[in-house]
């Protein structure tokens, strides 16, 4: 009997759970070697114990070092910044990872999208060094450090090369922010160099946005800094059919969290309605990781079945079908 991997699972709050509920049914029926040590955390815990993201939710991903997360509220006005903010910084998880492709049966106004970015996740602005000056002046430092750049630099080489993707392209300002983006790409140059075999391109962002509504064939592996990641990974979203669709992963070297990126639309919480296909994808990506490849592909070809023929669709997709009809359609189609 196959050994199966521990994974901290983490339903969230607002349509989180519902998603969850889904998701896991789909992987029992597909016999996904994965047994669960579930972890509340979210809005309901913020009531019961004091905090939206408890220590012994930290505590359990680094013991088991992966973990599925259902989207979670940060409240707003009190509090560390973001949920997902707090676990990055927590467990180093220093790479995000989103993959943008085209879906059957998803409207989009594009055909041929494959696209990977690769987001540096630990500093850049968003490492929340900002200060007010006076009542009308209000400062932020965009911190990028050597060693964060070069890291994710090689992450994203290291990814091209084991998915046999064809091309990295490092991305920054830095004909403006010459000092900061400057130096990630330089960093990101130093890497490029230990992987001939990967072709490598720069672009600044503004163009590359521009490009990729015009024609986003062009590119694939995308390297980022943090702040531009953050916006681009969600333009690509855009370009296969929204964040309904949008896996998402967060890597470090002790620890992994995969999830779906969208919100937890507290209004839609508990009417069986909800879109699990991107938590679906993202537990997709999770077996991967966990060398269980041959299961994600069955599963995804399920679930690509399901959005082809376009009967059970829920209703972001167009469709009528509730979050557990969704799920049993793909569990039909395994």
């Amino acid at each position: 009997m196959t050994e199966k991997h521990l994974v901290t699972l983490i339903p969230g709050d607002g349509i989180g759970p519902e998603i969850t509920r889904a998701v896991t049914s789909i992987l029992q029926a597909a016999n996904a070697p994965v047994a669960w040590e579930v972890q509340t955390a979210g809005a309901d815990v913020l009531e019961a114990e004091g905090e939206v993201l408890p220590r012994r939710v930290l505590e359990s991903i680094a013991k088991n070092k992966v973990a599925l997360k259902g989207p979670i509220t940060t409240p707003i006005g009190k509090g560390f910044r973001s949920v997902n903010v707090a676990l990055r910084k927590a467990l180093d998880l220093y790479a995000c990872v989103r993959p943008a492709k085209t879906l059957p049966g998803i409207k989009s106004r594009y055909t041929q999208v494959d696209l990977v970015i690769v987001r540096e996740n630990t500093e850049d602005l968003y490492a929340g060094i900002e200060r007010k000056v006076n009542d009308d002046t209000a400062e932020s430092i965009k911190r990028i450090t050597r060693g964060a750049s070069e890291r994710i630099a090689r992450y994203a080489f290291e990814y091209a090369v084991k998915n046999n993707r064809r091309k990295v392209t490092a991305v920054s300002k830095a004909n403006i922010c010459k000092f900061s983006d400057g130096l990630f790409l330089d960093a990101v140059r130093t890497v490029a160099k230990d992987y001939p075999q990967i072709p490598y391109d720069e672009v600044l962002v503004d163009n590359l946005c521009m490009q990729l509504v015009i024609n986003p064939e062009v590119y694939d592996v995308l390297v980022l800094p943090n702040l531009y990641g953050d916006i681009v990974s969600d333009l690509a979203a855009g370009l296969t059919g929204g964040l309904g669709v949008a896996p998402g992963a967060n890597i470090g070297t002790h620890a992994a969290v995969f999830e779906a990126v969208h919100g937890s639309s507290p209004a839609l919480a508990g009417q069986n309605k909800a879109n699990p296909t991107a938590l679906l994808l993202s537990a997709c990506l999770m077996l991967r990781h966990l060398g269980e490849a041959a299961c994600a592909e069955r599963i995804e070809g399920a679930l690509l079945a399901v959005l082809k023929e376009g009967a059970s669709l829920t209703f972001d997709l167009g469709g009528r079908a509730t979050t557990q009809q969704f799920a049993e359609s793909v569990i039909a189609h395994l």
